[in-house]
């Protein structure tokens, strides 16, 4: 039977990939004027453009994730403080190639909770995985086991956030939010069910800050500690450096960062103008056993529109238009805290062979 059990692993671990690459996005936010300048004018919206430049990047990877700071609440649209997107534009994010949207955010309740199951119903429809916010307890606890088979990789997602804006959670729905006893256990139940590697999103942090706080910090050591393999944060809507830990007892290399920033907004400070995409890679060592090898960063900036055209990311690398100075800004800013404070984290320049 033992010999049986080790020729069935045999076989599994022959047809996986050899590595895969997993893309995490920051913040996609619909502020009123990119609603605005996608619209029609006969009621849809059209967000052609939005991506094309970093789609092929996107795509490329094994598995692609976003955070979607944005219910799809149907009409009427509305930007900041409370965001309600048109559908389309959760379409064009799985056109880009992205394959989970992460809905637990401050924002996922500002079309209360008929708005949150609205949400799931379109990313449902479009089938684009999801996390973090739930139609209904029962649901929670059966999805929170849900793990991604990638090319022969099972990793497990999970996603949770500090608050809803003071918007209490009403109906039956359920929202993921920051709880340290509660995420050990939903790490452990994962563990359980078979992943090999864990991912947790976690929407903290102080907005516009550079740096992570105390809180931050004293979470990303506890995640470490139950052996988290990805820990990816958002919501201060800039930057925060990323770090490539060891697990002090496993040794297996833990990816750290405390925030990837907006990846596309109508914000204009210049910090807020642009973030980050980080690329985790992730393969087998000689006994079968999954790892992260290694992750990079590339930087993107939303380009305003200009006439009737749209809002849309370009990277810093290649963009030589008329926004070039705030890009440059953004990007000299974002560059002097990743050289600063990063560890073992590079960046990663994305060609791009489209006309800037």
């Amino acid at each position: 039977m033992i010999e049986i059990i080790f020729s069935l692993a045999s076989i599994i671990l022959s047809h996986a990939s050899p590595e895969i690459n997993i893309v995490f996005a920051g913040d996609a936010m619909q502020h009123i004027a990119q609603i605005e300048h996608a619209s029609q004018g006969d009621g849809t919206h059209d967000y052609s453009g939005y991506f094309d430049n970093v789609a092929d990047y996107v795509s490329a990877a094994d598995y692609a994730v976003v955070n979607l700071e944005t219910p799809l609440g149907g009409k009427p649209y509305s930007g900041y403080p409370c965001f309600c997107a048109p559908d389309s534009y959760a379409a064009e994010l799985k056109k880009a190639g992205f394959d989970m949207c992460l809905t637990a955010n401050n924002h996922t309740l500002d079309r209360r909770h008929k708005g949150l199951v609205r949400t799931l119903d379109m990313l449902d429809s479009m089938k684009i995985d999801h996390i973090g916010t739930y139609r209904n307890k029962a649901e929670r606890d059966s999805l929170i086991t849900t793990i991604k088979n990638i090319k022969g990789f099972l990793i497990g997602f999970l996603n949770y956030t500090y608050g809803t804006n003071g918007i209490p959670v009403t109906g039956d729905v359920h929202v993921n939010f920051i709880d340290k006893e509660i995420i050990k256990h939903d790490v452990e139940t994962l563990r359980e069910a078979g992943a090999e590697l864990i991912a947790v999103a976690m929407h903290w942090g102080v907005e516009y800050v550079l740096l992570p706080n105390s809180e931050q910090k004293k979470l990303a050591d506890y995640l470490s500690g139950l052996g988290v393999d990805m820990i990816i944060g958002g919501h201060p809507h800039v930057i925060q450096p990323m770090e490539m830990r060891r697990h002090s007892d496993t040794g297996k290399n833990q990816f750290l960062v405390y925030s990837l920033g907006n990846f596309i907004s109508n914000m204009k400070k210049t910090d807020t103008r642009g973030g980050a995409m980080a690329k985790v890679t992730i393969t087998r060592d000689s006994t079968g056993t999954a790892f992260v090898k290694k992750a990079t960063y590339s930087l993107v900036f939303t380009e305003p529109p200009h006439g009737k055209s749209n809002f849309r990311l370009v990277t810093p690398e290649s963009y030589d238009g008329q926004w070039k100075s705030h890009c440059n800004a953004f990007e000299k800013n974002a560059m002097a805290i990743f050289n600063k404070h990063n560890i073992n984290v590079d960046r990663e320049l994305i060609s791009i062979s489209r006309s800037n």
